[in-house]
């Protein structure tokens, strides 16, 4: 949360200041009138401004966004790679990119060491926001490659399950990538998913959807004879 104390004119005043400050409406705002300020004698002497005490009831999105940045960039200094932080806001996630020569690096094995940094960045400015924040780090669009290459996966897997009837599970996966292959199969009528095992060795188990099995000939015929 931010906190911030301002004076002006009139408490009006003070938290049209704020609101122009904070880049908050009014209603994302808790207000603490600390003086309400004096005209004075004449409208000169004695006068005092009116003070109020500010607090966002949300991180202002620029102010967590910069927070993420800065701690992804801290812990980079460890890595001794040249590289440029940009980050965007995209639905309910702050994604970090990261401009290197040495993406390969960054990456690691399967993402691992990218999911990494991504899991030390959430927590750290979940932890300063005081509220649960999403943010996504990614490098040489290394996420975006990733999830066309799981969907892919996914869909190879089902197309045998529905040919052996008999389900397949995939190898250890982090929750991101878990999360693909579910939404991939989602609308396959075919198939069903879901998640098995315990921390870095959970997979994904595609199932066969059973098919209600038809009546035979003579059994429909009967059937159809009684209606």
């Amino acid at each position: 949360m931010s906190v911030l104390e301002i004076e002006e004119k009139s408490i009006e005043d003070a938290i049209a200041a704020a609101c122009q400050k904070l880049k908050l409406p009014r209603e994302k705002l808790e207000i603490e009138i600390i003086s309400k300020g004096s005209s004075g004698i004449f409208g000169i002497v004695g006068a005092r401004k009116a003070k109020i005490r500010v607090t966002t009831k949300t991180p202002p999105i620029e102010l967590i966004a910069e927070k993420a940045r800065e701690v992804l960039a801290e812990i980079l200094k460890h890595v001794d790679l040249p590289n440029v932080i940009e980050w965007e806001a995209k639905e309910d996630s702050f994604y970090l990119n990261i401009i290197s020569n040495g993406s390969g690096l960054l990456i690691g094995k399967r993402g691992k060491t990218l999911n990494a940094l991504q899991y030390l960045v959430s927590k750290i400015v979940t932890r300063k926001a005081g509220e649960n924040v999403s943010v996504v780090v990614d490098t040489e669009n290394y996420r975006s490659k990733r999830e066309v290459s799981l969907t892919d996966l996914a869909l190879q897997l089902s197309d045998k399950v529905k040919k052996s009837q008999r389900p397949l599970t995939t190898g250890p996966m982090s929750s991101q990538d878990r999360r693909v292959i579910h939404l991939a199969l989602k609308g396959d009528t075919e198939v069903r998913t879901k998640s098995k095992g315990e921390g870095n060795l959970r997979r994904v188990v595609i199932y066969p959807v059973k098919k209600a099995r038809k009546p035979s000939g003579k059994k429909a015929a009967e059937d159809k004879a009684t209606e």
